[in-house]
């Protein structure tokens, strides 16, 4: 069970205030059912120019919104381009992002809270080492294997679907279901499904690891608490940050009001970071639904992806036979 770690009190940003205008189920907890879209100019990380500033100016965050929209315009007003063999190829343009234009309430330089800087830890070596190992397609080497592609790669995770999730490129939403005894997580990314029992304090099962790991719910007040643990081994759930299979974590979804749920979660993982951290991510009611997410549908990026390492070994025959 994760104890090390566990928060007395839910960090609101300024201007956030749990319970306001907040519906409760008919077990008597407040309702945390919909849509949540977590899309946010604001970055992890805090940008190391700005230093110990940990809020901006209202005409800061204006200026960045602004620049936010200027930026989509301007992309989506600019020539179409041809890729160059041999170039970089980049990935999708950015008709297919959708990273939002808004800065989180409260005008924080970053969703890190916890260490005070806004950055992540020191990564041990260890970290370092997973992280270098888990690129993928994003590495110069050439796959010869779907094994050596990663998870995002193959469609199975999504890169900010987590646990825990963080805001992405795209596809930053998620839909929550809710009885008395249980809650779902469903990220729009991958469409990942994360089935949590609620209820008293109960030990993990220890022994089965899963991609998402193990997750236990409980109510402390009017926040529901996940635990969760047990991630299995093939490849950590949040590969370009290196964390390890016994790292623990702890969501925090509390209610705010109709229209906002605060999302924090601590990630502790001494195998990865030299201390734990801690984020914060207010999300947004989406009155739409969530899209249909058909990961390279009918595999033909993964097929496209292998073609290399096929095309090398055509080679190496052709000057064998000769």
């Amino acid at each position: 069970m994760i104890r090390v770690f566990s928060v007395a009190a839910v960090i609101l940003l300024p201007g956030l205030v749990a319970g306001q205008d907040v519906s409760l189920t008919s077990s008597g907890v407040p309702d945390l059912q919909g849509v949540w879209d977590f899309r946010t100019i604001t970055p992890l990380e805090r940008p190391e120019d700005l230093g110990e500033k940990a809020f901006l100016t209202a005409e800061e965050v204006a200026d960045l919104e602004e620049e936010a929209i200027a930026r989509n315009e301007r992309l989506l007003n600019e020539a179409a381009r041809r890729t160059e063999a041999g170039g970089n190829i980049g990935a999708y343009n950015n008709f297919w992002m959708d990273r939002g234009t808004n800065a989180i309430e409260g005008r924080r330089t970053s969703l890190i809270v916890d260490p005070p800087n806004g950055r992540l830890p020191v990564v041990t070596e260890g970290g370092q080492a997973r992280r270098s190992a888990g690129r993928g397609s994003f590495s110069d080497g050439v796959a010869e294997s779907y094994v050596d592609l990663s998870n995002f790669d193959r469609c199975i995770l999504g890169f900010n679907a987590g646990p825990p999730m963080t805001p992405g490129a795209h596809n930053n939403n998620m839909q929550l279901f809710q009885t008395s005894n249980y809650i779902v997580v469903l990220t729009e990314m991958v469409h990942t499904a994360r089935i949590i029992p609620i209820g008293d304090r109960v030990e993990m099962t220890h022994g089965i690891r899963q991609w998402s790991g193990e997750s236990r719910g409980y109510w402390e007040g009017n926040t529901l608490v996940v635990e969760t643990e047990n991630f299995n081994d093939h490849e950590s759930h949040i590969t370009w940050r290196g964390s390890s299979k016994n790292m623990r974590l702890e969501e925090r979804f509390t209610r705010v009001d109709s229209g906002t749920l605060l999302y924090t979660f601590t990630v502790s993982d001494p195998e990865t970071w030299a201390e734990t951290w801690t984020a914060e991510v207010p999300m947004r009611r989406n009155d739409l639904p969530l899209f249909e997410y058909a990961c390279h549908e009918g595999n033909y990026s993964m097929e496209a992806m292998l073609s290399g390492a096929r095309a090398d070994e055509r080679k190496v025959a052709s000057e064998n036979e000769q």
